[in-house]
């Protein structure tokens, strides 16, 4: 079924609503429900849910700085929910907001979006595109930023693929306390973090409202949202609630590239990943979360190629981790870690490429994607020679054109040249 028009969801849904949250502690798990409204009759409710939690850690944390962390990361969970209707305003009626906090989440929004913006062709540049209202009645004395004192460690957010495992590597290498933070794990993810020696990681379950999925199949409106956003918030709940003070993120140099630009602004699939969120969001954090927590991303001096190389010296994640969103979300079930078609397969491959033996690639991806005819026009697009840069998390032009440059120079050593090396060669 097609999608139904913006302008017209907007006016039939005029009011998205966070109405409340609300949590409790079952079997030492803390489950978390946020309750949305999109008027005048849809009724959303997202969960979350903090597997393991140390006894006695919410008495210490404090009711008013719980409800605060908790509250916030309903307010992030919106994103995913008001893309179906891309209602005018958005009404928080959970908790309060400053005019300060308003001005930051309306940014949060209207950057975080841009790429759903683009794939819904939206024009949200109307000054009265979005209003955030929040209720005056709802006292701010109920949330409070906790100024709790955390243990010197770190907390590692840990997808399955190279970039966190190189940052994993380089603290436990340092000597440092470090722990991983996992998000829905897949089989995958856990077997990776198996190999890093992580015991007992903080495991987080995010359950989408099936109603969401409904609305989807009816033809509302769907698209990217800035997920890393959301792992931020969860990422700060869970270094309260474990007692952490760092956070490191994997985020590298390279996701400061956009991908194509629309109505004058450069939509970037990986906005939630680039220097700006990063700063914007530590600011947040220490002033609206928690202030002794430190949020930064490890990784961000470097390229994807200078990490792929860091990545190169781990053989004992060659035949386990994964990029391919794709393939984590069916990998538990198939066994697949790649699905050797997407941008992100065939980007994976090219970084690595000079940098790996052959053999060590054919661990990893099971075949050699350079002699895949069928991945031409994705090479012509992460080279800066298509229509625009997939919307994946992949690198810059630059670095894509330096990989595939220095993966010619070994072909040529090694004296046999794979099909989509000779036709960049040609090309370039």
């Amino acid at each position: 079924m097609g999608y139904m028009k913006a302008e017209t969801l907007r006016k039939k849904y005029p009011r998205f609503v966070y109405q409340k949250y609300f949590y409790r502690v079952k079997r030492g798990d803390l489950k978390m429900t946020f309750c949305f409204k999109i008027e005048p009759n849809i009724v959303l409710k997202p969960r979350i849910i903090i597997k393991n939690i140390p006894e006695g850690r919410l008495e210490a944390i404090g009711r008013r700085a719980l409800n605060n962390l908790v509250f916030h990361l309903g307010l992030m969970e919106i994103p995913s929910y008001w893309k179906a209707t891309c209602s005018p305003e958005i009404a928080v009626q959970a908790g309060y907001l400053d005019k300060n906090q308003i001005a930051w989440w309306h940014d949060l929004m209207i950057k975080g979006m841009g790429q759903y913006f683009y794939e819904n062709k939206i024009d949200w540049r109307s000054p009265d595109f979005l209003k955030i209202s929040v209720n005056l009645g709802v006292a701010a004395q109920v949330l409070e930023t906790t100024s709790l004192e955390l243990k010197d460690r770190y907390l590692v957010p840990l997808a399955g693929g190279k970039d966190s495992l190189v940052t994993l590597e380089a603290l436990k290498k340092k000597g440092e306390s470090v722990n991983c933070f996992l998000l829905n794990p897949t089989k995958i993810i856990k077997r990776v973090a198996r190999i890093a020696g992580i015991e007992n990681p903080v495991v987080v379950e995010r359950r989408i409202d099936p109603a969401l999925l409904g609305l989807n199949k009816q033809g509302y409106l769907n698209g990217h949202t800035p997920f890393t956003a959301l792992l931020s918030f969860a990422s700060v709940l869970c270094a309260v609630l474990f007692d952490y003070k760092h956070i490191a993120f994997s985020n590298e140099k390279s996701a400061n590239e956009g991908n194509i630009l629309y109505l004058g602004k450069n939509i970037n699939h990986q906005w939630a990943k680039t220097s700006e969120f990063e700063k914007m969001f530590k600011a947040y954090c220490q002033k609206y979360l928690a202030k002794n927590v430190n949020y930064s991303s490890f990784l961000r001096k470097y390229t994807e190629l200078q990490i792929a190389k860091m990545f190169s010296q781990y053989p004992k994640y060659f035949a386990a981790f994964s990029s391919c969103n794709a393939s984590m979300k069916i990998g538990s079930a198939t066994g697949h870690r790649w699905c050797s078609k997407c941008p992100k397969c065939l980007f994976t491959y090219l970084i690595l490429y000079p940098f790996l033996a052959k053999k060590d690639l054919h661990k990893i991806f099971g075949q050699d994607l350079f002699e895949n005819k069928n991945l031409l026009p994705i090479l012509k697009k992460l080279t800066g020679r298509g229509t625009h840069k997939p919307f994946e998390c992949v690198g810059t032009y630059r670095e894509t054109n330096e990989a595939l440059s220095l993966g010619l120079i070994k072909a040529r050593k090694e004296g046999e040249i794979p099909y989509l090396l000779q036709k960049y060669d040609e090309i370039k």
